[in-house]
């Protein structure tokens, strides 16, 4: 896993996806791991580093979640938190798993298909004058969501998206969502650019 750790983002409840990074030098750098389902693995449990920890408390889960959906209700125990770091750890384990097109392992499917199978956070279409069902976003409806999410990327016609970048020195694990389904790096703007300056001294070189 390479030397980054995660850094507060700005609010993603728009429905993008992304976060900011610190490397070992203190420079910031944006990494999209193209699924809000992935971003949260990138929470902490994406290589059981201790540093990589956001979730210490359930606050620091309601504050995520807040940036992540509109109308979170804000509310989160500490029972909603070891259920959280569960379904997170699922999520890591089968994603790094696919990546390297390894084995999910059947335990961590059951989690994210307990998860999956209880009320998300539905849809709903703008301009009607009734207010149908819930108007803030429990917790456990978030998490259910996320693991819908998961379910579908890790399902057989996505899962080939799953991917760790091509860096030798870099191990993050993303979902390609390109059209062209070619995305090699985790950033164009970290492990791509390095390949291309690489690329291009090597050409100098046999000038």
């Amino acid at each position: 896993m390479p030397t980054t750790t995660p850094t507060p983002t700005t609010d993603n409840a728009d429905g993008t996806t992304g976060q900011w990074f610190t490397s070992r030098t203190s420079r910031q750098w944006w990494f999209d791991s193209g699924a809000r389902a992935l971003d949260f693995a990138y929470t902490g449990a994406m290589g059981n580093n201790p540093a990589w920890e956001r979730l210490n408390t359930p606050a620091d889960l309601a504050t995520w979640l807040e940036g992540r959906f509109e109308a979170c209700d804000g509310t989160v125990t500490d029972r909603d938190l070891t259920d959280a770091k569960g379904l997170r750890e699922a999520i890591a384990t089968i994603a790094t798993a696919l990546s390297v097109n390894d084995f999910a392992d059947p335990k961590q499917i059951d989690i994210i298909n307990l998860f999956a199978a209880t009320p998300d956070v539905p849809p709903r279409l703008a301009g009607g004058s009734l207010q149908a069902g819930r108007t803030r976003v429990r917790t456990g409806q978030a998490l259910a969501t996320m693991a819908r999410e998961a379910v579908f990327l890790f399902g057989e016609e996505q899962h080939e998206r799953i991917r760790e970048c091509a860096a030798d020195d870099c191990a993050l694990v993303f979902y390609d969502e390109s059209r062209s389904n070619n995305r090699r790096w985790c950033s164009m703007q970290r492990c791509g650019n390095r390949a291309k300056v690489r690329s291009h001294r090597a050409r100098n070189a046999a000038r």
